[in-house]
């Protein structure tokens, strides 16, 4: 009897703890009657409550798996688990939540809407669209349903069919959460900028120090070329965040356009002193220190390329096309060409029909000295686009260091004809003149130097 008391007292000063939002004393409270009573359901579940409101998903999870153990009827509870399980980034564990809580209620629409969401993470399109139409048949107004829809949308690139599940999400539920917002997100992908300045306006006066929307509205001013306006946004950020490394790098890189170069670097030190791992940031300080060349510089840059490189061997797949491409340039000028051509090979294997990926893992093997390899993967790209100039410029400087004088000529005339205005071709094509001079005073005079034709073209 005592220790029924004992255990009860524990769980009403839980939820007093709980209700004052002290989390670690109401878990405690909750633990302690648990060790009481462990066969309680109900006190798993305010510890997985309690655990949820504290931002410690995982320990939900498995507070949730304990009660379910002593409650294994309730779809709820399934529910909710695999609800933590996203929050973790365990999509497919999600899954197999939901479809227990399926097979205890099949009308729950809960189970499938969520299922939206985890198929769409997982990048299982085609399913998250029958969890959509499943979970209409449950509850056709169920807002929710149409915001993961509009995700799985945008992964696609199907961007109206997306703003049209966004304003259906929004016409069901005006005070959704971040609908605006998201609307927002939409319509700037549409390339409809004004429209979505406006609704990230309106999602703010319901919301005025939500800092991610403060954040992509000012990342949107940039787009539309309002910088005054996008650095009032990201320094209001930083008066309700002063740490907030984000603001910090959206400021760094708004100077760096605005030719701020010495505030540039410094704001991206700041953010990594805010965030030793802000990848971003080290590529574009690296870049920068590499321009500016000063005592020490070169040394710092090849540092944090180097913290790139280890977290790139770590796990390669964490690493976009943008961040790829960004790091391989950089590794470029950096003279580190070896780790370049492992960045740029990594890029060009992800994008196996894009032209500009494969031209930079043909720079990197020219530039190490693997011409063949260079020509073969040139020749790969001018396959994808014939009238790629950059492509065309280094198998013309490629075929002059081989002694391929004619095939040089033909190459440099398919890029003129692309493009007779590029100056770099120009000069080519004067070196190439100036050989055919130097053939004819060569047979008439004896030998004379021939003329070292140049660096392979990075960019166009």
């Amino acid at each position: 009897m005592n220790d029924w008391v004992d255990a009860e007292g524990h769980v009403e000063r839980a939820h007093q703890a709980f209700e004052a939002g002290r989390w670690a004393d109401a878990e405690s409270a909750l633990r302690e009657a648990l060790a009481i009573d462990p066969e309680r359901a109900e006190w798993h579940f305010n510890l997985a409550l309690t655990l949820e409101a504290a931002g410690r998903y995982e320990d939900a999870v498995r507070a949730l798996a304990d009660c379910h153990t002593l409650q294994p009827d309730d779809a709820q509870i399934a529910i909710m688990a695999g609800i933590n399980l996203l929050r973790t980034n365990q999509a497919r564990e999600a899954i197999g939540w939901f479809e227990r809580a399926e097979r205890l209620d099949a009308h729950n629409a809960a189970s499938f809407v969520n299922r939206v969401e985890a198929y769409q993470r997982l990048g299982d399109h085609e399913q998250a669209e029958v969890m959509f139409y499943m979970a209409q048949q449950c509850d056709p107004k169920n807002p929710d349903a149409y915001v993961f829809l509009a995700d799985s949308l945008l992964a696609r690139g199907m961007h109206e069919k997306a703003v049209w599940c966004l304003r259906e999400a929004a016409t069901l539920d005006p005070g959704l959460p971040g609908i605006h917002a998201r609307l927002a997100d939409a319509y700037a992908a549409t390339g409809r900028l004004e429209r979505a300045r406006q609704l990230f306006l309106r999602e703010l006066r319901n919301d005025p120090g939500d800092i991610a929307t403060l954040l992509d509205l000012g990342c949107l001013l940039v787009r539309m070329n309002r910088l005054p306006e996008a650095g009032e946004k990201f320094r209001r950020v930083l008066e309700l965040e002063t740490d907030n490394p984000d603001a910090h790098f959206y400021l760094a890189d708004l100077a760096e356009r605005q030719g701020l170069i010495d505030s540039a670097r410094d704001q991206f030190a700041v953010v990594l002193r805010l965030n030793q791992k802000h990848a971003p940031a080290r590529r574009r300080l690296a870049g920068l220190l590499l321009e500016r060349r000063g005592e020490g510089d070169g040394e710092a840059a090849r540092e944090l390329l180097m913290q790139e490189l280890e977290d790139f061997n770590q796990n390669a797949g964490a690493f976009d096309a943008d961040a790829l491409e960004s790091l391989g340039r950089t590794l470029l000028t950096a003279s580190m060409t070896g780790e370049a051509r492992r960045v740029l090979g990594r890029l060009a294997d992800l994008h196996p029909n894009d032209a500009p990926s494969q031209h930079l893992l043909s720079v990197s093997l020219f530039e190490l000295g693997e011409r063949e390899a260079g020509m073969d993967v040139c020749r790969r790209v001018l396959k994808i686009d014939a009238k790629y100039v950059p492509a065309l410029h280094n198998m013309a400087v490629a075929c002059m260091l081989e002694g391929q004088w004619s095939k040089a000529r033909y190459w440099v005339h398919q890029a003129l004809l692309v493009d007779p205005d590029d100056g770099a071709l120009r000069r080519l094509r004067l070196k190439l003149r100036l050989h055919a001079l130097a053939e004819v005073s060569t047979w008439l005079m004896g030998p004379v130097r021939l003329l070292w034709p140049g660096r392979p073209r990075r960019t166009a």
